[in-house]
Formats: structure tokens, C-alpha cells, sequence
């Protein structure tokens, strides 16, 4: 079996693995209510997706006071 001659450096091993870094997911602004979401996906905060309500949310706002 293959053994490496020498110590990979610190430097060397920390080069190759730049790339093996996570990408941040891209997010949107709904354009309803402002609230940040990802593409394509119905915003949890009001419902709609491309101007059509496809969520009923429950209203949390007391009444009565």
C-alpha cells in the first residue's frame, strides 16, 4: 500500500479544500409582505406564491382588544 513520502502541509491541505466550502441558498424577497424566502416556494408569512393566496393562514391577531 501507498504511503506518502511526506507530511501534506497545513497550507497544501487547506488549498485543496477550498472548494469543499457550503454555498449559501439563495433567497428572495416575497413581494407581498417583504419576507425573506427561497425561490419558488410559497411564503410562509402570507401565502401567496406569484400573486395567488395558496396558503390560508390562520389570523394570530387577537380580537377584541
Amino acid at each position: 500500500m501507498a504511503v506518502p513520502f511526506r507530511r501534506t502541509s497545513k497550507t497544501k491541505k487547506r488549498m485543496r479544500r477550498t472548494h469543499l466550502k457550503r454555498k449559501v441558498n439563495a433567497m428572495t424577497a416575497c413581494p407581498k409582505c417583504g419576507a425573506t424566502l427561497q425561490p419558488h416556494r410559497a411564503c410562509t408569512k402570507c401565502g401567496y406564491y406569484k400573486g395567488k393566496e395558496v396558503i390560508k393562514l390562520q389570523e394570530t391577531e387577537e380580537e377584541g382588544k
